[in-house]
């Protein structure tokens, strides 16, 4: 009966995976029609890298008060009530939470903008000395918060909808987010230049929130006016953000630190290392922030049950997939990642020289994809079983271990006489990797004594299967040597899946055998 019940958990999450991964896949479809149309248009031109160092703050605060902090203390909190069948409760907590976050968002957005200019020369771009381009940085920045306080809204109500296992709509959110950014570009951008991208953002972030209040009205939500501070629930809530905000902080002052060390380098540095991370994230977001969407609530429910065995069962089963996935994704990158950038956007503003610098950025931040697909996981399991400090510690250690080496690692590059912002990116994916390998190891100090020993076999044979599509890609840039990046990067692609899939099988690793058996299933109607 043990197995039974293990069997249909690790099969929720297979579903909602499914399920939130396609969503995703078309969001990040979307997305890179999006980066296709933004570097046509704007290329790694000086205001584009304004446009970049703006965001920077808007995005260091959504995350920091009301992004992921957030979500990770308030869904276990929330679906402690749902399981209680407390709806009152629940309802007093969200209406609480969404209080006080449109207060202190609103306000500290507000100080923000105030203060642009001053952050923009002191704190995001030192490095920038053209006046106009601090002027350009500050303006964008104060209409990007404005989005900030929505994103915030939003991704409260994602977490409602996910602890109801709603995943349909806070899925379709992003889409429209993407879709909203892609007009704003295409059309404004031509008439505003990059404030016209930026108008494109706020208005996809009232659509990220606008198509998930049919979601909420299905199941019935329950505004109450109260800020509840001395409510059980509201404290509890703010218990486990207050050290993921930390940990949050941290994280998001990596991205900020990059700027601010991206913006002494040549113009198009910020830019071609902006680039090359959002190419990274293309396969890691399909693959592993989909599956741990998917994956969060199962592992909260589990863990307030005290169901360790089916919880042990459901983890290593969603951590061998996610590696599974990200490692012919991460050998693609690194191998076929120039006639991958050119296929994808040079053209127009977007020249040979843009590409160059993408695809520094792009290689250095690939050797990071595996780490960071897994620290998706492992975070999410820390998560469920309310212990944030764990994660918190170790992310402000991955934190200083960034800031330390990527200041001498651009040095060392421009010391070789390479792209310097190269060294930006190594930086980051030595520091996830360290964080990486420390989650790890602490995943002994948690309830249940879960264990990553079963994998260790499966992620080796799996690593063989990369090495043998590397040595497949070799061939086939050897074999198409002057081709065409039409021609090179698609063969590349549809033959190096082809080994690592055929690898895979040969070597008897799982997954593969249970993706064929699913697809005959569905073909079959069994």
């Amino acid at each position: 009966m043990q197995r039974m019940i293990a069997k249909a958990n690790v099969r929720t999450i297979a579903r909602a995976a499914t399920l939130v991964m396609v969503f995703f896949a078309l969001s990040r479809g979307l997305g890179l029609v999006r980066d296709v149309v933004i570097a046509a248009q704007f290329g790694t031109s000086p205001q584009y890298d304004a446009y970049l160092a703006a965001f920077k703050l808007p995005d260091f605060l959504f995350n920091v008060i009301s992004g992921g902090a957030l979500g990770s203390a308030f869904l276990p909190v929330f679906a402690g009530y749902l399981a209680k069948e407390d709806e009152r409760g629940a309802w007093e907590l969200v209406s609480a939470v969404l209080n006080w976050l449109l207060l202190i968002s609103v306000s500290v957005a507000a100080l923000a903008a105030i203060f642009a200019p001053q952050l923009v020369r002191s704190v995001i771009a030192p490095g920038f000395t053209d006046p106009a381009q601090i002027a350009l940085t500050a303006e964008i920045m104060r209409i990007l918060l404005v989005s900030t306080v929505i994103f915030g809204v939003s991704g409260l109500f994602m977490s409602v909808l996910n602890a109801y296992q709603h995943f349909l709509l806070p899925a379709l959110a992003p889409v429209m987010y993407n879709l909203f950014i892609i007009a704003g570009a295409w059309f404004l951008g031509p008439v505003w230049g990059v404030r016209g991208l930026a108008a494109g953002v706020v208005a996809g972030a009232a659509a990220h929130l606008l198509i998930q209040l049919p979601g909420l009205a299905h199941f019935k939500v329950r505004y109450l006016p109260t800020f509840a501070m001395y409510s059980d629930g509201l404290q509890q809530v703010a218990r486990l953000m207050a050290p993921r905000m930390l940990g949050l902080a941290a994280v998001q002052f990596n991205f900020v630190w990059d700027t601010i060390l991206a913006s002494w380098l040549t113009a198009g540095s910020l830019a071609g290392l902006d680039y090359g991370r959002r190419l990274m994230l293309l396969p890691q977001g399909i693959i592993a922030q989909s599956v741990a969407a998917a994956s969060f609530p199962t592992f909260s429910t589990l863990g307030a049950a005290e169901a360790w065995d089916d919880l042990q069962r459901a983890f290593i089963a969603t951590l061998r997939g996610v590696i599974f996935l990200a490692i012919p994704s991460a050998v693609g990158l690194l191998m076929l990642g120039q006639p991958i950038v050119q296929l994808l956007y040079q053209r127009d503003a977007f020249d040979a020289h843009s590409t160059q610098a993408t695809v520094w950025g792009l290689t250095f931040y690939t050797l990071g994809l595996v780490s960071h697909s897994a620290v998706e996981i492992l975070t999410r399991v820390f998560y469920a079983l309310k212990n944030t400090k764990i994660p918190v510690l170790v992310g402000v250690a991955s934190m200083l271990v960034n800031v330390v080496i990527s200041w001498a690692l651009m040095n060392a590059f421009a010391w070789q006489g390479w792209a310097a912002h190269g060294g930006i990116a190594l930086a980051s994916s030595i520091a996830v990797t360290v964080e990486m390998v420390w989650l790890a190891a602490l995943l002994r100090r948690l309830p249940g004594t879960l264990s990553l020993r079963p994998i260790t076999v499966p992620v080796l044979k799996m690593l063989l299967a990369g090495t043998v599509m590397a040595l497949a890609l070799w061939g086939v840039l050897r074999a198409l040597n002057g081709a065409s990046p039409w021609v090179l990067a698609p063969v590349g692609i549809i033959v190096g899946g082809a080994v690592y899939f055929a690898a895979a099988m040969v070597l008897r690793i799982d997954e593969p055998r249970i993706f064929v058996s699913r697809v005959y299933r569905r073909i079959s109607g069994r």
